[in-house]
């Protein structure tokens, strides 16, 4: 006869399940999906303050960042505002946001204008024009702000030209032009891509890429 398999008293086997769980949800986070919320107005109208998103990271293993895409990142060195840089405050929230169960705050939310190798112009008529070809921003809050500060960048290999939809209220590329790194952020800082908003519910869905840059010669 042989012996019955030893079974773990109720109360280890909780703390088991409970390990194996926050295990599963940090191997998430960190290769995966990551949450996120929207701390500022930099992106309206396409995303509104507090908004909760889900960032996935797979598309950006290859470290492939398209035009067009939204992207969270890090901050390159002084572009987060107050609002901006909110984090977790008590000891709960800060756990769960290790383990990636509470929407990170702490990083930057913007869309992706040009990628490396690309020229980006702006403009007497609020048009951008990338590698030559002007492009049609119907997410844009209000394109005639854009006008208010011309210029010609080209994006080094590596690196990204980021804006708001907002561009009157945003810190983004255009607003660091003159910093060190000429306002250009670095794909290694890029966490991943803005793919499904969560909350609330009203609005949930997928985020989209729009068709704008679809006739942008380049990379």
């Amino acid at each position: 006869m042989t012996d019955k398999k030893r079974q773990l008293p109720v109360w280890q086997e909780s703390i088991l399940l409970v390990l194996t769980a926050m295990v599963m949800a940090v191997v998430v986070k960190t290769f995966f999906l990551q949450a996120f919320y929207i701390p500022s107005e930099s992106m309206e109208p396409t995303m509104l303050v507090d908004d909760k998103i889900l960032v996935q990271k797979v598309s950006y293993w290859a470290g492939d960042v398209k035009r067009g895409d939204i992207v969270v990142f890090d901050d390159p060195g002084g572009w987060l505002t107050e609002s901006e840089s909110r984090r977790a405050t008590n000891p709960l929230q800060k756990t769960l946001e290790k383990v990636g169960l509470f929407p990170t705050g702490g990083h930057l939310i913007k869309r992706v204008i040009g990628v490396g190798g690309d020229t980006v112009t702006c403009c007497s008529d609020g048009k951008l024009t990338v590698n030559g070809t002007q492009l049609d921003e119907p997410y844009v809050l209000d394109e005639t702000v854009t006008k208010e500060k011309t210029f010609e960048v080209k994006v080094r290999d590596g690196y990204l030209w980021v804006m708001g939809d907002n561009r009157g209220n945003s810190s983004d590329s255009r607003v660091h032009l003159g910093d060190p790194g000429g306002g250009q952020v670095s794909e290694k800082s890029v966490v991943g891509k803005a793919w499904l908003r969560v909350w609330p519910l009203g609005r949930a869905g997928l985020i989209r890429k729009p068709s704008s840059f679809d006739d942008v010669n380049g990379k």
